[in-house]
């Protein structure tokens, strides 16, 4: 049963952008304690590792969800489907599981 969950990269996989990870020392810390289910939105919503790094052009998140905004990588592909994509597929796992607490990447498009 999982207690929470992070975001993949934070856990120490290598599914950022640029093929590495981003490993928290209290996530990774909280993991040795809970069982936490690692998500990578990027992923699940069919983009690959490594990929283009990619920005919220004309807003934020919530304009995004809204189709106010988009993500564009840095070629200029709009890849907001896949980001969004990715986003209800993350939101739906962990629904699935009943997690409550989750750890998220900061200044993630995702």
């Amino acid at each position: 049963m999982f207690v929470a969950a992070a975001s993949a990269c934070l856990l120490g996989y290598n599914c950022r952008y640029d093929g590495k990870s981003k490993k928290s020392a209290v996530v990774f810390k909280r993991l040795a304690m809970e069982r936490i289910l690692p998500i990578c939105p990027e992923q699940l919503g069919g983009l690959t590792t490594p990929r283009d790094p990619s920005r919220i052009v004309d807003g934020d998140g919530f304009d995004v969800l809204d189709g106010m905004a988009r993500v564009v990588n840095i070629h200029g592909t709009d890849n907001t489907k896949a980001f969004i994509d990715g986003a209800y597929a993350a939101l739906n796992r962990i629904k699935v599981h009943n997690i409550k607490f989750c750890f998220l990447k900061d200044k993630s498009p995702s």
